[in-house]
Formats: C-alpha cells, sequence, structure tokens
C-alpha cells in the first residue's frame, strides 16, 4: 500500500503518524533514520538540504521510475542531464515529451541553447539552487539523471580549474599540426592516464583543454574533476536504477535509437546544423547520437549503419556510467526489468520521505 501524504509547515511527511496507525494500515513505519541506507558523512560545511537522487546507465529507466515516484509523493523534479539541458535536442537526448513536462515540470531541462554550452560547475550550482527551493516549498528534491560528473560535482563540488591560458593553447595547436591530433592524445594518455581513457582520439578541442589544463597545473586534468570537499548530500537516498542483466540493458539501447531515427533524429539534428552560430564541433553536438548522426549527414557511412554506430556509442558510455556510479558510496541498486521494483522503491522513498517529516 503506498502511504498517503499531508503537508506540514516546513515538509511533507506521510499519514498514517503513528507505529499503531501503521501496522492497522499495513505500511512501513520508519520512526528515525536509522534503518535508511543514506549517504553519510560527518562534515556538516556547505551541507544541501536532503534529497533523493535517481541515476543510472543511459536507458536504464531513470525517467521512467522517476515520474512513478511523482506521480505518488510531492517532489520537485531536477534533471541531471547533460543533453536535456540544450533547447532544440529532444530526440536524440531522449527528453520527456511536452505533455509530460507540462504534468511533470523538470528543473534544469532547456535552460540553455546549444550555442552556448553547460558545464558541470554550472550544473553544480544551478542543481543546488533548486534543491534548497524545493526544501523551502516543502516538496522532496529528485534529482534524476546519468551524467556521473555531474551528479560528482553536485556532491562533491570541483576545484577550480587554470584560467585558458591562449599562449600556452596556441603551443599545443602548433605542435597538433605538427604531429596530429593522435599524437597529442598520446601525450596526454602519458600526462593524464584518466583523461586518456575518457576523452576520444577525434576529440582535438577536449584534448587541447585536457592539456592545457595538465601543463599549467602541473597536475592531471581528471584530478579537477573528482571533487575534493566534503559531502554536500549527507542525508540524502541515492537510487541507482540499472538492468541486472547487461544484454537487457543493450537491447533497451538498441530498441532506443531505433525509435529515436523513427521519431525525426535525422531531421532535428538536420535542423540543428542548419543554425548559423552552431559549429558540429560544439560540446553539445559531440554528444553521443548526435556526433553519430552528423557523421551519416557527412555521409561517412549509410543510413542503416547509424543505429548501430549509435547503439555501440551508447554501450560504452552504459559502460563508463555503471563503472562510475559503483564508485559511489551508499547507493541502493533497483533492476527496473523487475516487477516489483516500482513498489520497493515508492515504499523505500516513502519511508525516507517519513523521517525527514519526522525531522520536521
Amino acid at each position: 500500500m503506498v502511504p498517503n501524504w499531508r503537508r506540514t509547515a516546513r515538509c511533507w511527511t506521510r499519514s498514517p503518524a503513528s507505529p499503531e496507525t501503521a501496522a492497522a494500515s499495513g505500511t512501513v513505519w520508519s520512526p528515525s533514520r536509522g534503518d535508511l541506507p543514506l549517504i553519510r558523512n560527518s562534515s556538516r560545511a556547505e551541507r544541501l538540504p536532503p534529497a533523493l537522487i535517481v541515476c543510472g546507465p543511459t536507458a536504464a529507466g531513470k525517467t521512467a521510475i522517476a515520474l512513478e515516484i511523482a506521480a505518488r509523493i510531492p517532489v520537485r523534479l531536477i534533471s541531471a542531464d547533460s543533453v536535456q539541458v540544450y533547447r532544440g535536442m529532444d530526440i536524440g537526448a531522449a527528453k520527456p515529451d511536452p505533455r509530460t513536462l507540462h504534468r511533470f515540470p523538470h528543473a534544469l531541462v532547456d535552460i540553455r541553447e546549444p550555442e552556448q554550452g553547460y558545464s558541470a560547475a554550472a550544473f553544480a550550482r544551478d542543481a543546488a539552487d533548486e534543491i534548497r527551493v524545493a526544501a523551502a516549498h516543502g516538496r522532496l528534491p529528485l534529482v534524476v539523471g546519468g551524467t556521473p560528473l555531474y551528479l560528482r560535482a553536485l556532491r562533491y563540488g570541483l576545484d577550480a580549474m587554470p584560467a585558458a591560458d591562449q599562449a600556452l593553447r596556441a603551443e599545443i595547436g602548433r605542435e597538433a599540426a605538427a604531429r596530429g591530433w593522435p599524437a597529442m592524445h598520446q601525450r596526454l594518455a602519458r600526462l593524464d592516464p584518466e583523461s586518456g581513457r575518457r576523452i576520444r582520439p577525434n576529440d582535438p578541442q577536449r584534448i587541447q583543454r585536457a592539456l592545457e589544463v595538465c601543463l599549467a597545473s602541473g597536475r592531471p586534468a581528471s584530478s579537477f574533476l573528482r571533487g575534493r570537499g566534503p559531502d554536500r548530500l549527507v542525508g540524502s537516498l541515492m537510487l541507482v536504477v540499472a538492468p541486472a542483466d547487461r544484454r537487457a540493458l543493450h537491447r533497451r539501447i538498441g530498441q532506443r535509437w531505433a525509435a529515436m531515427l523513427e521519431t525525426g533524429l535525422v531531421e532535428e539534428v538536420r535542423g540543428l546544423l542548419a543554425r548559423p552560430a552552431l559549429s558540429r564541433d560544439a560540446p553539445a553536438m559531440r554528444a553521443v547520437g548526435y556526433r553519430q548522426t552528423i557523421e551519416f549527414l557527412e555521409g561517412r557511412f549509410e543510413r542503416e549503419a547509424l543505429v548501430d554506430r549509435a547503439a555501440a556509442a551508447t554501450r560504452q558510455l552504459a559502460k563508463r556510467q555503471l563503472t562510475a556510479f559503483r564508485q559511489w558510496t551508499g547507493g541502493l541498486w533497483y533492476d527496473p526489468l523487475n516487477p516489483n521494483t516500482i513498489d520497493r522503491i515508492i515504499n523505500r522513498v516513502s519511508r525516507f520521505g517519513a523521517s525527514l517529516g519526522g525531522a520536521c
């Protein structure tokens, strides 16, 4: 049974409001947070109000679960997707349709033009503001998305990277012109193996910036992305949504890309490329799926190969996402293909919300 919710002065709690009435109604009662697997840390610096985090690899079903929660519990949905921030990038970003967004508004969706760009640091700032707004209005902040760098930045913050050094950038550019970007990628991999694995050899802009940071700071560029500050999400609940069977996830990825082509992905990308100020090399256009569609429009391969190439790139992305989320502490893993998952998640979230209500 899904508990009913009642409004208090500062937050949402749920009825029944005692162990006795809970037992009579068959709901789960949690008088404290002691039995909840929360994100824990002793530091209190820069702490944000407790939030619910729903994360996982692409195509796992995060959005569907977040919407199920939003239909039953008063939440404020906050997107943590590095592509859904851009207006006009809808199909390839698997953005909820307009009707869904009207019924369940998502903060941090459609907040930038693709020409503008958006960073993990900007997300951490904006998402923190949205979490505070949700708490101030008595709603549970629900952060949903699959961009590990964004979520890590929100949780731990980011070290400030060195400012752009035009002279150093020009020097790297001259070396690249003489040796080629694959050789520069090899140099980056020696200086910063983590960035070498994360950045593709055919991505000159990111190679150049990573090398610039390494050479200017004397430390790996990837070290600035790890977040060394105190945990700001202490007391939050993190749910990781991922099929237990990797093959099932791969099938979902393939099906998603086939559906995207059928619903107009190529036309969407063609329209984006027609924008005078939007370069094909802009960070937004390097997103998985968009990059492969651009290559198709450039005539590098036939349409029949587009789904296979986009799906293969997405499988690699999902692998990196899973690796990142496994390294996090405090997450509860749920298989979206298990028929009991939704009820288990709603029950868990209800207990989490009740514990926050008891603290108000």
